[in-house]
């Protein structure tokens, strides 16, 4: 059992380059355990290579990443998914020719019992019910907020601590990015930890608990969610 007051995610002086380019200097940032924690940016500052960085697929060139206070960077991929991280990717990545119920199962790769993967099945069913009605259906013939399901479904079939979630809204009508929002709040009421990555300034702010603000690869604002809505100088720079 991890001591609640150990973070969840933990980086510190972070660099992260591609070929000799630094997409990211000097980043700190803690996530805090049980809590939506968010990561704000325009697109290129650099929140994407943040995320690959923790799951090992971007090896940072210096700094820190713990999970739950264990060292992880340098970690391959599934060594830091098995510390229990899930990652619902940037465009919600389905398996278009595969069924809802065979994406689904797909994030409990790691999970040998069958009975407990149909017990989580269950679990992501209630949670979604539309993808219980849908469980046969391919899911490249799912619309775009339907597919965003799937994808969140997917990671919580790996039983995870912290879910990590880029760009939730990208490409979604207003009225499925209301949905999904809801949907990442419910996430957190089970005592999940989220590390949520976006640029939708307001909606992400209205269900995160604290939040940072990356511009040029660089953390530029850091503070409550409350604290970032009221700040007109971060307001005005990076918000618009």
């Amino acid at each position: 059992m991890v001591d609640a007051s150990v973070p969840a995610i933990e980086i510190t002086g972070l660099c992260t380059a591609y070929d000799k380019a630094d997409v990211l200097q000097d980043v700190s940032l803690v996530v805090p355990q049980g809590q939506i924690t968010c990561l704000l940016g325009s697109n290129g500052a650099g929140k994407t290579t943040l995320i690959r960085s923790i799951l090992g697929l971007t090896p940072p060139h210096a700094g820190s990443i713990k999970i739950f206070g264990e060292e992880v960077g340098g970690l391959p991929t599934h060594r830091v998914v098995a510390k229990g991280v899930a990652c619902i990717p940037e465009g919600r990545r389905m398996f278009p020719k595969l069924t809802v119920a065979e994406n689904l199962r797909l994030g409990a790769y790691q999970e040998p019992d069958e009975a407990e993967i149909r017990r989580r099945l269950d679990e992501v069913y209630a949670a979604f019910p539309r993808l219980a009605e849908r469980r046969g259906q391919l899911a490249g013939t799912m619309s775009g907020g339907e597919q965003a399901m799937v994808s969140i479904g997917r990671g919580l079939m790996g039983k995870p601590r912290v879910l990590l979630i880029d760009e939730p809204s990208l490409g979604l009508s207003p009225l499925y990015v209301k949905e999904n929002f809801r949907i990442i709040e419910s996430v957190r009421a089970k005592g999940l930890t989220v590390f949520l990555v976006e640029q939708n300034v307001h909606q992400t702010l209205a269900i995160s608990d604290t939040g940072y603000v990356v511009s040029g690869g660089r953390v530029v604002a850091s503070g409550t969610a409350e604290q970032l809505r009221n700040d007109s100088e971060v307001h005005a720079a990076y918000f618009g």
